[in-house]
């Protein structure tokens, strides 16, 4: 089993920046695929970033693309969402995840543990 706990959100203006981190339990930590998501009030879940479990490979939403910056560091069973250039849309509770997968899966199913969320609010 894993658990995972996110850290680093708040509130931030238009334009500014947030790193958020999840630190995960579990000595397979290194062989899982970690994907970020978020959920607006009202809204469904859906993608941010996923990446591999080597760190080799990265999948984004359109949306974040340029913008939001997933990695990893498996010595430190962490990994982290680099987000810039914030705006008011990208307001949201953000999750992290892991999957039993060899590819960076946009798939939501796919995704076996989930962490409790951490607020992001982003001001005009």
């Amino acid at each position: 089993q894993v658990q995972l706990v996110e850290s680093g959100g708040g509130l931030v203006q238009t334009g500014g920046s947030l790193r958020l981190s999840c630190a995960a339990s579990g000595r397979t930590f290194s062989t899982y695929t970690m994907g970020w998501f978020r959920q607006a009030p009202g809204k469904e879940r859906e993608f941010v970033a996923a990446i591999n479990w080597s760190g080799s490979t990265t999948n984004y939403a359109d949306s974040v693309k340029g913008r939001f910056t997933i990695s990893r560091d498996n010595a430190k069973n962490t990994v982290y969402l680099q987000m810039r250039s914030l705006k008011p849309e990208d307001t949201a509770v953000y999750y992290c995840a892991s999957a039993r997968s060899g590819i960076p899966t946009i798939i939501k199913s796919r995704y076996d543990y989930w962490g409790q969320g951490t607020q992001v609010t982003v001001s005009s």
